[in-house]
C-alpha cells in the first residue's frame, strides 16, 4: 500500500526550517568526525539546525534533541572505465552532481567522476525518501531540501552575518602632508610621549608622534593624549600601531571623527621606516614566499628530507593533517599535542563523555572539536594502507597522480581552526602564522576550557623565580612568574664559524655596492652550551624602583626555574625584526642534545647571606616630561586636585576621590572612577575604608610599611603595574583577584583576564593566602634541590598555580622545524619521536624519517625522565 508522504511528514513540519540568510549548512563534514557525504555511511544533515552527522552520531542527536527529520547526502566516487574520455569533472550537467562541495581534489578530475544522492530520512524508523520528489512531497518540505542543497558550505567564504559599516577612504589621505622631520619608529618598545601607557598608541601619520587613545570601558585605555595632540596641530590622520600587518592597519581620522581607509598607508608608514606591508606575497600553492630574498633551497630540502626514499606509514598515531592553506602552524602543533598521553586521555580517553554531554551545537564546543581532532589522529580510521590489489595496480599503471589515490589525505581541521580561530585578528585568517604564538593559544583555551576539569595544560606549567639585585645597596627581592615555553636566545657571536660569517658579511656588502649576485649563505652554526649560558646570563635593568633608595637605579635580574614541568618546551629565538619592520629569520643551526639536564638551574630562593628590599609602594608621578626630577624639592607625590573635586561632585567622599585619583597615577577622571566603582563593591578587609585619610608614602623617610594590614604587606610587594590593576578593576573584578591575576601572569592583561576566568574568586583570607604565596619568603624554595619525585603544587599549596614538580633531566621527543624567511611565510613540519624512531608529519604526508634536522628546529618538546 502506498504510503502518503503529505500525512507522514505532517507530524514533523514544525521542526523543519528552510535555511535564512546567516544559517550555516554543514553538509560536508561531520560535527563530531571527519565524516563526509564521501565517506561509506554519508552524511546526515538536520533538517532544523542544519548541522551535519555521520552514520555513527546521528542517532545520539536525535536522542538527544528530539529532532526527526534529516537530509542524507551521499558522493559516490568512482574510476572512469578504460578508454573513458578525459576532461572536467561533470558538473549539474547530467544532474548526477549537485552538492555544493569542495571538490576532494586528492582525486584527478581526468580519471575519476562523480555521481551524487540525496534523500530524507525519518528518525527512529530510518524510513527514506528519494529526493528530489516534488509531488508527494509538501512544498515547505521541498523548498527546506531545495535550499539546503542549494546553499554554500559552512566553510566556504560568505558574507558577514552581521551588518557592518562601510569605511570610507579619509580625504586626507591622498594630499596627507608629512614633516620630513628623521623620525623613525622603532619595531618595539613603543610608550605614549606623554605618559606612561604602552596599550592603545596611536602614530599620528604627519609628524611620527607616538601617542595613547582615549580611555575605553572595554579596557583599551589611554589618556587622550593622541586627541589633545590633533587638537594643538591639526594633523589629521593617526594609524593604531598594534593593528598594523601585511594586510593594512586600523586608521582614524580627528577631523572626520571616525574610522577611515587610507590607499596610501603603505607608503605613509614607509616615511617613517616601517615597511611591513611590502614584506610577502602569496604563490598559488597555498604557502608564502618573500619578496627581494633567495629561495631558500637548502633548508626546505633538509627539513622536509626531499630526495630520501621515505617509507609511509599508517595506523593510529600516525595520520596526517590536511593543509587547509597556511595552516601547516595549527597542523604540526595538534599532532606535537596529541603524542603526549595527558591530552591524549583528556580528549579521546573521555570520548564518549565528551560527546554526551556536548552542547546542542557541538561545532562550538572547544572538547568536542579537540575529541574529534584527537580521535581522528589515534583511531587509524583515516590512515590505511592500501590493499595488495591496489599496489598493484599502481605498479601497472606507474603514474603518480593514480598513487596518490592510495596515500592517505589527511583529516581537515576546519571546525577546530574556525573555532580557536574566533575573534583572533591572526588566526581567524587564512595568513600563515607563528607555531610559537598559536602553541600558547591552545594553552590558554585548555586553560580556559578545562575550570574544574582535568587540565592537560598543567604539563607545560612551571614557576620561574625572578631575582633582582639593587647595583646600590645590593639588596634583592625574589618573585614568581607562571611560565609554558623557556626562549633561548641564540648568540651569533657565540658561533664556532664566526670567521666563515664575517667573511660571507664582507663579500654581501662588496656585492650590494658593486650591484654583483650575493654569495651563497652562510649559516651560523651555534652551541646549544651557548644559548642555554645566553638564557641564564644576568640581565641589566637601567629603570628599577629601589625601594631602600627610593629612587630608580641600576639593577641586576637573573632567571632560574622554581619548578620543573613534566613536559619542557624550548623555542629558539629565531625570529627578529629588522629596523624596516619585516620580520626576519636568523640563519643558523644550533646542536639540541637528545638529553637535558638543567637541575644547576633550579632556584634556591633567598638565601641567609642575602638583605630583601624593603616592601615600599612606588610612589606614582605623572609623565616623565611633567616629572619634577630633584627629589630634595619633593615631599610627596601630587594629587590632581582638580579631578578629586570633579569626583566629590558625583557624590563620592573626598578622602575616596582622593585615594582613586592617587592609585590610577593621576591618569583622569574616568579612570578614578571607575576605580571607585570596582573598589566600592569589594568587602572592606579587601579596600582600605573610604573614610580613612589617604597616607602617601614619604619619598625621602624609606622605612618599614605604615600599614599593619596584611593586605596593604602584600599590595607594597611586587605590585603590578597601577594602570593595568586599574582597566581590570574596571571591568568589575576585585581589585585584590586583579593583583593576583596579574602576578600569575606576569603581568600581561590579555593572560590574567583568562586567568581570572580559570580560577574564579575565593574566600577573602584565601584570596590574601594566595596572594602571599605568590612572594617567595625566607624558607619558600629551600629544599629545592631536594626534588627527586614528581609532586604536584597544589599539594604544597592548594590555591597556588598547579605545577607538576620533578627533576629537571629530559628527553627530547619532538620538534616543529620552520622553513622560509619570516614567520608570515614558509611552511612547518615536525618530526615525533614514536616507537623508538623518528617520523616525520608534512602536511597529511606521514613518513619514518632518515636524517631528522634536530638542529634547524624551530620548537622542541621534551619529556621529563623519570628518577629512577
Amino acid at each position: 500500500m502506498a504510503v502518503d508522504l503529505g500525512e507522514l511528514l505532517v507530524p514533523y513540519m514544525p521542526t523543519v526550517r528552510v535555511p535564512r540568510t546567516g544559517d550555516r549548512v554543514f553538509k560536508s563534514e561531520c560535527a563530531f568526525s571527519f565524516d563526509s557525504p564521501e565517506s561509506e555511511g554519508g552524511l546526515y544533515v538536520c533538517m532544523n539546525t542544519f548541522l551535519g552527522f555521520g552514520r555513527e552520531h546521528v542517532e545520539r542527536h536525535y536522542r538527544k534533541t528530539g529532532q526527526s527529520v534529516y537530509m542524507h547526502l551521499k558522493r559516490h566516487v568512482k574510476a572512469k572505465a578504460t578508454g573513458a574520455a578525459g576532461g572536467a569533472i561533470p558538473r549539474r550537467r547530467n544532474g548526477k552532481v549537485f552538492l555544493d562541495l569542495e571538490l576532494n581534489r586528492d582525486f584527478n578530475g581526468q580519471d575519476y567522476e562523480y555521481e551524487d544522492e540525496a534523500k530524507l530520512v525519518i528518525f527512529p524508523d530510518h524510513f527514506e525518501i528519494p529526493l528530489p520528489n516534488i509531488e508527494e512531497l509538501p512544498a515547505l518540505v521541498t523548498i527546506a531540501c531545495d535550499a539546503a542543497l542549494n546553499a554554500p558550505s559552512a566553510y566556504k567564504k560568505q558574507e558577514p552575518e552581521s551588518w557592518e559599516e562601510e569605511i570610507q577612504v579619509s580625504r586626507h589621505a591622498r594630499s596627507l602632508r608629512q614633516l620630513d622631520n628623521g623620525v623613525r619608529i622603532p619595531p618595539s618598545g613603543w610608550k605614549c610621549q606623554k605618559c606612561v601607557m604602552r596599550e592603545n598608541l596611536w602614530l599620528n601619520l604627519t609628524d611620527g608622534a607616538v601617542l595613547c587613545g582615549k580611555w575605553f570601558f572595554d579596557g583599551s585605555g589611554g589618556n587622550g593624549h593622541a586627541l589633545d595632540h590633533y587638537k594643538e596641530t591639526k594633523y589629521p590622520l593617526a594609524v593604531k600601531i598594534e593593528t598594523i600587518t601585511p594586510d593594512g592597519a586600523d586608521v582614524y581620522s580627528f577631523e572626520e571623527e571616525e574610522a577611515v581607509l587610507d590607499p596610501h598607508i603603505s607608503e605613509h608608514l614607509s616615511h617613517f621606516g616601517i615597511d611591513k606591508l611590502q614584506m610577502q606575497k602569496k604563490t598559488e600553492n597555498g604557502h608564502h614566499t618573500e619578496n627581494n630574498s633567495r629561495p631558500r633551497v637548502s633548508e626546505w630540502e633538509v627539513i622536509q628530507e626531499s630526495g630520501m626514499k621515505l617509507k609511509a606509514v599508517f595506523g593510529s598515531g600516525y595520520t596526517g593533517i590536511k593543509n587547509l592553506g597556511n595552516s601547516c602552524y595549527l597542523g604540526t602543533v595538534m599532532q606535537v599535542l596529541f603524542s603526549i598521553p595527558d591530552f591524549q586521555r583528556m580528549y579521546v580517553g573521555n570520548l564518549q563523555r565528551i560527546f554526551d554531554y556536548s552542547p546542542l551545537d557541538p561545532s562550538q564546543d572547544f572538547a568536542t572539536q579537540m575529541a574529534k581532532l584527537g580521535h581522528g589522529l589515534l583511531s587509524g580510521q583515516h590512515s590505511k594502507p592500501p590493499m595488495k590489489s591496489e599496489l598493484i595496480e599502481q605498479v601497472m599503471k606507474e603514474e603518480s597522480k593514480v598513487l596518490n589515490w592510495h596515500q592517505q589525505k589527511g583529516v581537515p581541521p576546519r571546525m577546530l581552526k574556525a573555532l580557536v580561530g574566533r575573534g583572533h585578528p591572526e588566526f581567524s585568517s587564512n595568513r600563515q602564522q607563528d607555531a610559537h604564538e598559536f602553541l600558547l593559544h591552545i594553552i590558554n583555551m585548555v586553560e580556559r576550557n578545562s575550570a574544574g576539569l582535568e587540565n592537560p595544560s598543567d604539563i607545560f606549567r612551571f614557576l620561574v623565580e625572578e631575582r633582582v639585585q639593587c647595583c646600590q645597596t645590593r639588596q634583592v627581592r625574589y618573585s614568581q612568574r607562571v611560565d609554558y615555553c623557556i626562549q633561548l636566545p641564540a648568540p651569533i657571536e657565540a658561533a664556532t664559524n664566526r670567521e666563515e660569517l664575517m667573511a660571507y658579511e664582507t663579500k654581501r656588502r662588496d656585492a650590494e655596492e658593486n650591484m654583483q649576485a650575493p654569495p651563497e649563505p652562510v649559516r651560523a652554526r651555534i652551541p646549544f652550551t651557548a644559548c642555554l649560558q645566553a638564557f641564564t646570563e644576568p640581565e641589566n635593568v637601567p629603570d628599577f624602583w629601589s625601594s631602600a633608595l627610593q629612587a630608580k637605579s641600576a639593577a641586576v635580574k637573573t632567571s632560574r626555574f622554581a619548578s620543573f614541568p613534566e613536559y619542557l618546551v624550548l623555542q629558539i629565538k629565531k625570529f627578529t625584526f629588522g629596523v624596516d619592520w619585516v620580520p626576519k629569520k636568523l640563519d643558523l643551526a644550533i646542536d639540541v642534545p637528545d638529553f637535558l639536564d638543567l637541575s644547576r638551574l633550579r632556584a634556591i630562593g633567598l638565601q641567609a647571606s642575602e638583605e630583601e628590599l624593603p616592601d615600599l609602594l612606588p610612589p606614582i608621578m605623572l609623565a616623565e616630561d611633567t616629572r619634577d626630577n630633584s627629589m630634595s624639592s619633593i615631599d610627596s607625590p601630587e594629587i590632581d586636585e582638580a579631578a578629586v573635586m570633579q569626583l566629590a561632585e558625583m557624590g563620592f567622599p573626598l578622602e575616596a576621590c582622593r585615594k582613586a585619583v592617587y592609585y590610577t597615577g593621576n591618569m583622569g577622571t574616568e579612570m578614578a572612577f571607575n576605580w571607585i566603582i570596582a573598589h566600592m563593591e569589594e568587602p572592606a578587609l579587601r579596600r582600605q575604608d573610604f573614610a580613612e585619610p589617604l597616607t602617601l608614602p614619604s619619598i625621602m623617610d624609606p622605612g618599614p610599611s605604615t600599614s599593619d594590614s596584611p593586605v596593604s604587606a602584600t599590595l607594597l610587594s611586587n605590585l603590578p603595574p597601577e594602570e593595568s590593576i586599574a582597566i581590570l578593576t574596571s571591568m568589575g573584578f576585585p581589585r585584590a583577584h586583579s593583583i593576583q591575576a596579574l602576578k600569575a601572569t606576569n603581568n600581561n592583561l590579555e593572560r590574567a583576564l583568562d586567568w581570572i576566568f580559570i580560577h574564579p574568586e575565593v574566600e577573602a583570607s584565601d584570596a590574601l593566602s594566595d596572594m602571599a604565596d605568590t612572594e617567595p619568603n625566607d624558607n619558600a624554595f629551600s629544599n629545592a634541590n631536594s626534588h627527586s619525585d614528581s609532586t604536584l603544587s597544589p599539594d604544597r599549596d592548594a590555591s597556588g598555580p598547579r605545577v607538576k614538580d620533578g627533576p629537571g633531566r629530559y628527553e627530547l621527543f619532538a620538534f616543529i622545524s620552520h622553513m622560509g624567511a619570516s614567520t608570515m611565510s614558509g611552511h612547518y613540519v615536525c618530526h615525533i619521536k614514536k616507537e623508538g624512531r623518528w617520523v616525520i608529519y608534512n602536511d597529511h604526508k606521514v613518513c619514518l624519517s632518515e636524517r631528522p634536522p634536530k638542529d634547524l628546529g624551530y620548537i622542541y618538546f621534551y619529556h621529563r625522565l623519570s628518577s629512577s
